[in-house]
């Protein structure tokens, strides 16, 4: 009985009705997520305060000024290892000609053979760097190859707190490796800085977002301006280098009737560099401690200019377009600066290229030993040179004119200076007579030096800014340019180098000859143009992915490798050799990398990419 009166309990128990207020919690809790959803998609959902437009104006100031960062950190960069290299060098030599430094302080070291052997490591070592210089470039990029470079120069300061032959000699030759890759590095930087501000600039037009080849012209103004800017702070690196000199040495020096007591003739009629120059310079020698003092605070411009490079400069292309430069084969980018000879553009501006390097060497060496240190001595040897420096600064803003005027303006101008000064250079000569003192030449020579750097900075700026010019639209080809330019800069440096015992008279007329030829094959090369002759270029092969597992996002098959392609097509793509044809098939396969590549990186190709997949 107690069993079944217990059953009856449980059964009634489970037959009670549940209290109303169980379903006002049900629906309280349907409300409460309701509330929770509609916030989730208020929160999710597009914002009422969001502008798209204005967010996206935004994001492209802050990649242009990025642009403009990254010009900035590449010249101030350039300038002080410039700065640290040439100042750091004139001091080293002035230490090493001096009779009584090498041999109080060295004895039987050798410290002016090493100087030769160092000279000759830096000015004939470039000459080979046609043949590495683009496989460098496009194996490391230009940004590590610019901090590469300044690292190099880092190395070249610090093995003079160790003054030998086994330190001196390899860091030498390792500058002469870096020179033509900064300096091919540096021009392709500059110009594709300026690509990116137009892509920055006029990001809503079609073929700046499908990453299309830029129509010609469109970013030349953005070259100039660049070009100037890099070389208005690259050239105030001839005035820092003249610190050292200025602040230590000079205070060591002695007199000019000491110096000069030999020297009976100066200007036009010399051989040589200063026949009669004293062997002995210094008064007294400075201090060791004084020495590694001055190389420690080069050392730190010296690192300071790689974390420059390091830090401050971004990358110039995108992780797509430098995967595609390097793989069109290492075979095929080193024969990229021979075939690049066969455009008469080229050609016809190589002789400007070599007057380029004549000109710059000639009046740091030739025409301020010869003429400035000749007639004034050498402790106004700082100020001739810091006077250049300055000058061609000041001057690199008027290429700024071809913005509005013809872009022949600026290298013509700079060679009709450097004519009038080459004539009245080859006229100059003084008969020096002991005891006698020259000052009123300085002047003279002053304004001689100002106008030099007038026709430098019309010269290096122009020539910069027209290679810029005729090759903005070409971004796989920029690095082989400028690589073709600064390696005919310094094949005409080491003949500057070879040409230093000549007569001034045979040099002067060297580079008369040599500013003639040059303006006449520009004339040439750009009345071609003018009558729409095109080019030979050379035909850049499509870029051969081998690497497993990567893929781009192509119109057709994003799924399609190198491999899946007909070997029958490939080979009618490389067996075309008529120029019409080259330049039809070079223009179809930019356009077709430029949106497959390159195009991989916007949404719109991403999406085209996908829907390809889900169709396969």
């Amino acid at each position: 009985m107690e069993a079944t009166d217990g059953e009856e309990q449980i059964r009634d128990a489970d037959n009670l009705v549940a209290p109303p207020n169980g379903g006002v919690n049900e629906l309280l809790n349907v409300e409460q997520d309701d509330n929770m959803q509609g916030q989730m998609d208020e929160f999710l959902g597009p914002q009422s305060e969001y502008n798209e437009e204005e967010e996206e104006r935004k994001y492209y100031r802050r990649k242009r000024l990025g642009v403009i960062k990254n010009v900035l950190a590449a010249s101030v960069g350039a300038m002080i290892v410039y700065s640290v290299y040439m100042g750091l060098l004139q001091m080293q030599l002035i230490l090493h000609y001096d009779m009584t430094y090498r041999e109080v302080k060295y004895s039987n070291l050798g410290l002016e053979d090493i100087d030769r052997k160092m000279l000759m490591g830096i000015n004939v070592t470039p000459i080979i760097g046609l043949l590495y210089t683009p496989v460098l470039i496009r194996f490391l990029g230009t940004k590590w190859m610019m901090f590469l470079a300044s690292g190099i120069y880092a190395l070249f300061v610090s093995t003079n707190y160790w003054e030998r032959y086994y330190t001196l000699v390899p860091s030498a030759i390792a500058i002469g490796v870096a020179i033509v890759p900064l300096w091919a590095s540096l021009g392709s930087y500059i110009t594709r800085m300026a690509q990116q501000y137009y892509e920055y600039v006029n990001y809503e037009k079609e073929h700046v977002q499908e990453q299309k080849k830029l129509p010609k012209g469109v970013c030349h103004s953005y070259i100039i301006v660049f070009q100037s800017v890099f070389n208005i702070i690259f050239h105030l690196s001839f005035v820092f280098a003249e610190f050292p000199m200025r602040l230590v040495l000079n205070s060591y020096l002695h007199e000019d009737k000491h110096i000069l007591c030999n020297v009976k003739v100066c200007g036009a009629q010399v051989s040589g560099v200063i026949p009669g120059f004293n062997t002995t310079v210094l008064t007294n020698l400075p201090r060791s401690m004084l020495l590694i003092q001055v190389e420690s605070v080069l050392m730190g411009f010296a690192f300071l200019s790689m974390i420059i490079f390091l830090a401050l400069c971004g990358a110039a292309y995108r992780p797509t377009e430098e995967i595609d430069l390097r793989s069109i084969g290492w075979g095929n980018i080193f024969q990229l600066p021979f075939k690049h000879l066969r455009d008469y553009r080229l050609r016809l501006l190589c002789p400007f290229f070599i007057y380029s390097g004549f000109e710059v060497l000639f009046v740091i060496t030739g025409f301020s030993l010869t003429y400035g240190v000749c007639i004034l001595g050498l402790k106004k040897l700082w100020l001739l040179i810091g006077v250049y420096g300055l000058s061609c600064s000041v001057f690199s803003s008027l290429s700024l004119c071809i913005l509005r005027l013809p872009r022949w303006l600026c290298l013509v101008s700079g060679a009709v200076v450097h004519f009038v000064l080459l004539v009245a250079l080859l006229a100059f000569s003084l008969q020096r007579e002991e005891g006698q003192t020259y000052a009123e030449y300085l002047g003279p020579l002053l304004v001689i030096t100002v106008l030099w750097g007038l026709g430098t900075a019309l010269n290096k700026t122009g020539v910069s800014t027209l290679l810029g010019m005729l090759y903005a639209e070409e971004k796989e080809r920029l690095d082989v340019v400028y690589t073709i330019y600064h390696w005919w800069q310094a094949i005409a440096i080491f003949i500057v180098y070879l040409w230093s015992n000549l007569p001034m008279r045979a040099k002067l007329s060297i580079l008369l000859a040599s500013l003639l030829l040059a303006c006449y094959c520009y004339w040439v090369m750009e009345r071609r143009l003018a009558n729409d002759i095109r080019p030979r270029l050379p035909r850049i092969p499509r870029p051969r992915h081998k690497v497993k597992g990567y893929r781009y996002l192509e119109e057709d098959n994003s799924d399609e490798s190198d491999s899946d392609k007909s070997e029958e097509d490939e080979e009618e793509k490389e067996d075309e050799e008529h120029v019409v044809e080259e330049m039809g098939a070079e223009d179809r396969e930019e356009g077709g990398q430029d949106r497959g590549a390159h195009g991989a990186d916007s949404p719109r190709a991403r999406r085209r990419g996908a829907e390809g997949q889900r169709h396969k």
